[in-house]
């Protein structure tokens, strides 16, 4: 893995002159990748990935980051399959459990723009047969916008223990609508958030009613296939597992291992929690999108619906919590994220989005408790500043620090750190970390072998000494005393 990354980043930088351009927007995926910026950014980001996987024991990893209308760069990190060790990479299929929800809401979107329904209808208008108890007098109706914004005040399951191993025993449609009249409502409509795969059950009852089609049917000819999203599906493709389809592994155990989970099938939570897909498919999910907005017209959704879903329509009581139609928007730092995540038995994913930079960053992991969202986000604050530093040329050759590249410890302390090359500095990460932009420290070349450590305001530090091998590369370093090891 590292070694892959190391060669064609090389290859992209040293040597080769730096193409200028008024905008990062005008270059090309080659012309990026080959910049020193975008480059070293995502040298630092191959390394913090591969370094989470290992620290984390997650058993694969599998990240896109999509940059418009192209898949800027993709890689796989572990096995999708331990046991026969099939390594993971863009084309495997994970679960994607509540990611399934945007294509749900995009459904309902589009009857809604065919004047099917209105998003302040009342879930019964369009569902004879809901009935649930209505716990608080003198609560508003449950309307489709609070099914889709999670305000409906719905339990968050079906009455069923579904979420439990070994069976998972996920209801039945007809299971899931004969327990609604055992069930009630936790709070009155529109007064909390409160996650809800039932309320996206519900709609995706909704898609069905409404287009007389069954659900899985009317996905797939009205936004799967027009998509091109050949290798998403709205169920569990069993005869594929262990192959293309990651088995999904159990979280940490207290004895530090794994298991491999069970095959489950939603059945009548699929509109919630079904679906199965790749970074290759759901790049081109993130890339229609970027493509909608920019554009505008209609493909699959009019541009202004879309606009609506990736906006804030609900504000929690602590104005922390906010929702889109389907979308999770929050703000993160200086950046509007839109997103959905996924958390299904053996699999935790993300998918996200910054649509004004038109970037998004797709993590699938095959382990209940992997770090998709973590990962997701740092990814795209580290990628999105180094691509706009792409329209600036660089002015001089980038030199060739590649024999100081490697991961390095310092034992008996645990954890290790990782220098890679990004543009014409070295950067030091520190592994494991949460925070990869916190994570990170940049080394300046003072000539022969010797760099110097440049704080947050470019102040210059101590020293850091590099001794190389025979070989050419660094055997250790020289760090406050101390030193470092190479350990790869």
């Amino acid at each position: 893995m590292l070694t892959r990354m190391l060669a064609i980043l090389i290859t992209l930088v040293v040597g080769f002159p730096v193409i200028a351009a008024d905008d990062a927007e005008e270059l090309t995926r080659e012309e990026l990748l080959a910049h020193p910026e975008v480059a070293g950014a995502l040298a630092v980001i191959d390394a913090w990935v591969d370094g989470s996987l290992m620290y984390d024991r997650i058993p694969g990893v599998s990240v896109g980051i999509v940059r418009d209308q192209d898949l800027l760069w993709a890689d796989g990190y572990g096995y999708s399959n331990v046991e026969s060790r099939r390594p993971a990479d863009s084309d495997t299929l994970y679960s994607i459990c509540s990611i399934s929800k945007l294509f749900t809401a995009i459904g309902i979107m589009q009857l809604r723009d065919q004047g099917e329904l209105t998003l302040r209808d009342p879930v019964n208008e369009h569902l004879d047969w809901f009935d649930i108890e209505q716990a608080y007098e003198g609560s508003g109706p449950i309307t489709i916008e609070s099914l889709l914004t999670h305000s409906s005040g719905l339990p968050r399951e079906s009455d069923y223990p579904y979420w439990n191993a070994p069976d998972f025993p996920f209801p039945t449609r007809a299971e899931m609508i004969s327990r609604l009249d055992a069930q009630q409502t936790l709070y009155p409509s529109q007064y909390y958030f409160q996650y809800s795969n039932l309320a996206l059950s519900l709609a995706g009852e909704i898609v069905s009613e409404k287009s007389g089609q069954e659900y899985d049917t009317y996905i797939r000819d009205r936004i799967l296939d027009p998509l091109g999203l050949a290798d998403t599906r709205t169920f569990y493709p069993e005869d594929l597992r262990g192959e293309q389809l990651a088995i999904g592994y159990t979280g940490i155990h207290r004895n530090q291992e794994r298991e491999p989970v069970e095959p489950f099938f939603t059945r009548g939570i699929t509109a919630a929690a079904g679906f199965t897909s790749s970074v290759n498919d759901l790049a081109a999910f993130a890339s229609w999108q970027f493509r909608l907005l920019e554009n505008g017209g209609a493909e699959i959704l009019a541009a202004n619906t879309l606009r609506e879903m990736h906006r804030v329509h609900w504000v929690d009581p602590d104005w922390e919590t906010t929702w889109g139609l389907g979308f999770n928007v929050r703000r993160d730092d200086d950046l509007t994220i839109v997103s959905h995540g996924g958390g299904c038995p053996g699999y935790i994913t993300s998918f996200t989005m910054v649509p004004k930079q038109k970037l998004a960053a797709v993590v699938l992991t095959n382990a209940g408790d992997g770090p998709a969202d973590r990962l997701a986000v740092n990814i795209l604050k580290i990628i999105g500043p180094a691509i706009k530093s792409a329209a600036t040329p660089a002015e001089e050759a980038i030199p060739d620090f590649s024999m100081y590249e490697g991961n390095y410890e310092l034992r008996p302390w645990g954890g290790e750190v990782a220098i890679r090359q990004w543009g014409d500095e070295l950067v030091v990460i520190d592994i494991p970390s949460s925070d990869l932009k916190e994570a990170m420290i940049k080394l300046e070349h003072d000539g022969d072998h010797v760099f110097t450590r440049l704080t947050d305001a470019g102040d210059r530090r101590e020293p850091w000494i590099f001794n190389l091998g025979n070989d050419g590369r660094t055997e250790n370093i020289k760090h406050h005393g101390t030193i470092l090891h190479r350990i790869d």
